[in-house]
């Protein structure tokens, strides 16, 4: 007799968790790496001083990191006040008027496919073990206890953004100047790609369009802050 195959797709709150996760670590890596490739490339067209690009290296690498970790805090900090207001709201209309839950439940199961008479017991079920729990998962599509955490998100977002910033500091200073450019937009590609690959795994989506994405978005902001430096290092200014 064999072992049945395992079955490894997510479910339910761990699926959303993850993908939280995963949005946060892809942005914030995705965008240390191309704000920050794009800073150093065109501070690259205008000067050659490896003072100069590490200085903006690193001006640009700790002001985005803040900014990510401060956006994202302030965001899912939002997030957070509006599942406690919904559940506090559910929780009084729980005390004042529990038979209308009731029904309200029992609807909410109906409307999913379970036949009336089934949906009443399971509501009644549900309701008997935990009301509100009940009524935040089915009506509100909340796990109160995995409400989301802002500092978790905001620490997320910091340390993927300065993770994918690095790369390109280190790429564009460590080398020597005939190579640092090239060495810097050739790593920025590769991981980029890599980052468009990994995002699109977790995700289960087709790479290859993800790969492109980030690929050509990484390529275009190079581009165009390369040709404004070098524009304004033949000026002189």
């Amino acid at each position: 007799m064999t072992d049945p195959p395992a079955h490894d797709e997510a479910h339910g709150g761990g699926l959303g968790t993850r993908l939280n996760w995963l949005r946060a670590a892809v942005l914030g890596a995705d965008d240390g790496i191309v704000s920050t490739a794009g800073l150093v490339v065109g501070v690259a067209g205008a000067t050659e001083s490896r003072s100069a690009l590490l200085t903006a290296g690193l001006a640009g690498l700790l002001a985005g990191s803040l900014s990510m970790a401060a956006g994202e805090y302030v965001s899912v900090s939002t997030q957070r006040d509006s599942e406690k207001a919904a559940l506090a709201q559910e929780r009084r209309e729980l005390r004042e008027d529990p038979e209308a839950e009731l029904v309200e439940l029992t609807e909410l199961l109906a409307a999913r496919g379970l036949t009336p008479a089934v949906a009443r017991e399971a509501a009644e079920q549900l309701t008997a073990r935990d009301a509100l729990r009940a009524h935040a998962r089915v009506e509100l599509g909340i796990d109160p206890d995995r409400l989301t955490n802002p500092w978790h998100a905001a620490a997320a977002s910091f340390l993927a953004f300065t993770a994918g910033a690095l790369l390109p500091l280190l790429a564009i200073v460590l080398p020597p100047a005939s190579t640092r450019l090239w060495i810097t937009v050739l790593s920025v590609l590769a991981a980029l790609a890599l980052t468009g690959w990994w995002s699109a795994r977790l995700g289960a989506a087709p790479p290859r369009r993800a790969v492109l994405r980030t690929m050509g978005g990484g390529a275009l902001a190079m581009a165009v802050t390369y040709g404004v430096g070098s524009l304004l290092g033949a000026a002189g200014v």
